[in-house]
């Protein structure tokens, strides 16, 4: 039987321009091409981790709007369980506003909508699931009360808990002594913990840090640089692969999810990285969130015929 991802966390419906660069503050562009394309941390990493061979429970929240319909089909279509996905009338589904470069990077503002209403309730009906998962996933686009439940239940019934924590934010020690992998990018290490991360040396010192605070492994990711793996007993850089970035939205998602389905399939920590830089990278080449998803024959395929730069 595949292995039983749990996501915990957002879905949104992203509205995306392309632009030719982003705007500076109070500046107007002539933008491209606009697309309403399927998204939210939690929802891209459910799908991800589904495209990759997992098999994908989510939990959250939604409006009772036509975006909602839309998301429930995505999920539907890619085989993932969303019973306990709640649909909420007194609030909307959640959007994202993003605007892409010709470079490739990118922009966003999130409305939150019926994310921020989910609740630890919400996880408690959802804890029998949570439970049985191989794996659980998280993210910090919901309230944080319930991302701490949710990690709560996990470790109670020893399943991994992999925490993205974007958006960056503070976070409590009893959060981070339940987590067994952070995946922070450099913007959230740095808010973590306080620290440059300029050279390679400070990014092992912030590494060393978060494990410090009871993280049980650290993985910053780096983009185009790989991701840097700490534990207890090494620190170490795993590059990532070669490839021409078109959009680099979902790409820590995609990372995310490659690196915990592996995990959730017992594959080596160095080698769950390996998988979650080939998951990136395959992501930027193409536009969107979930639609720049890779699937597990082209990972595979990359792991086989590209050896990391």
């Amino acid at each position: 039987m595949p292995a039983h991802v749990v996501v915990v966390g957002s879905l949104n419906m992203d509205l995306v321009v392309r632009a030719p660069r982003i705007p500076a503050p109070g500046e107007t562009l002539l933008g491209g091409e606009f697309h309403t394309v399927p998204g939210g941390k939690g929802a891209n990493q459910a799908v991800a981790a589904a495209r990759l061979g997992a098999r994908v429970s989510m939990v959250g929240r939604l409006g009772a709007d036509d975006f909602a319909t839309q998301l429930l089909a995505n999920l539907e279509a890619d085989g993932i369980d969303h019973s306990a996905v709640i649909q909420d009338a007194s609030t909307t589904t959640g959007v994202a506003l993003i605007v892409v470069a010709d470079d490739g990077q990118n922009s966003i503002v999130v409305a939150s909508g019926a994310n921020m209403q989910v609740t630890p309730d919400d996880v408690d009906a959802a804890a029998e699931t949570i439970a049985a998962a191989d794996v659980l996933l998280l993210q910090l686009e919901i309230p944080l009360d319930a991302v701490q439940r949710a990690a709560e239940i996990a470790h109670e019934h020893g399943v991994p808990v992999v925490l993205n924590p974007a958006p960056a934010r503070d976070l409590p020690a009893d959060l981070l002594s339940r987590v067994d992998v952070l995946i922070p990018n450099e913007s959230e290490t740095a808010l973590l913990t306080g620290l440059p991360v300029d050279t390679r040396a400070e990014l092992e010192a912030a590494a060393r840090t978060l494990l410090g605070r009871g993280v049980g492994t650290a993985i910053l990711t780096l983009g185009a640089r790989g991701a840097m793996l700490a534990t207890g007993s090494s620190v170490e850089l795993i590059p990532t692969f070669e490839v021409q970035p078109v959009d680099t939205t979902a790409a820590g998602d995609a990372f995310v999810a490659g690196f915990s389905v592996a995990l959730a399939e017992g594959k080596p920590v160095a080698e769950a990285v390996r998988w979650g830089n080939a998951a990136g990278a395959l992501a930027v080449t193409r536009m969107g969130a979930q639609t720049s998803l890779p699937r597990r024959a082209e990972l595979e395929q990359l792991l086989l015929q590209q050896t990391p730069e």
